[in-house]
């Protein structure tokens, strides 16, 4: 019994402290994340500009079972505890492509010791691309964090803002049985032979 209240008392110590992070473990280290990146990102023909895509990409903390979307703008950084996520780019394969793709260039560091005599630093522990379909490809290894890729927000030429109001809208226009309809899809009808010919 008194380990149960002694348990009950350091759960009720635990919970009292909700208040959310402090502006130190929100600031991001000017030495760490603020520079340039590797190689300048190549445009391409179609689609969304490289710097006007966002990624939605996928973070947990497996010491508590953490999990939390960032959506990051490209060149954009963010920093969630000990652990900083930079977007350097994100693509996907064209709409008429097979497999549809989708992948996002992100580096990722942690402040974390090398051993408990060691002061924190800030660690790169990945930089590179990681896929939704094909997550095995490129894997973000690290005992705590886990990042992974959701989606990339582009477009490409043709794409509507919204397929399912854009056939709507379309299907709404035209009802069935008008004169539109009629003359948009022709009918051919069989006709007895000879009358082609009488015609």
């Amino acid at each position: 019994m008194l380990t149960g209240l002694a348990a009950c008392l350091w759960l009720t110590a635990c919970g009292s402290d909700n208040a959310g992070p402090d502006e130190a473990a929100t600031a991001i280290p000017t030495g760490v994340a603020g520079g340039k990146p590797a190689a300048r990102a190549v445009e391409s023909d179609y689609g969304t500009p490289v710097k006007d895509r966002v990624a939605t990409i996928g973070l947990l903390n497996k010491r508590n079972n953490l999990a939390q979307d960032l959506v990051l703008r490209t060149g954009e950084v963010r920093r969630v505890g000990n652990v900083i996520v930079k977007l350097a780019n994100c693509e996907r394969t064209l709409p008429w492509e097979s497999p549809p793709e989708i992948g996002a260039f992100v580096q990722v560091w942690v402040e974390e010791r090398r051993s408990t005599a060691d002061p924190l630093r800030w660690r790169k522990i990945f930089s590179g691309w990681l896929f939704k379909n094909s997550p095995s490809l490129n894997v973000v290894e690290h005992p705590v964090y886990d990042v992974w890729v959701k989606d990339c927000a582009m477009k490409f030429p043709g794409e509507e803002e919204d397929p399912a109001a854009y056939a709507a809208a379309s299907s709404a226009a035209k009802p069935s049985g008008s004169a539109s309809t009629a003359s948009s899809a022709p009918t051919i009808t069989p006709s007895p032979a000879g009358s082609a010919a009488a015609e």
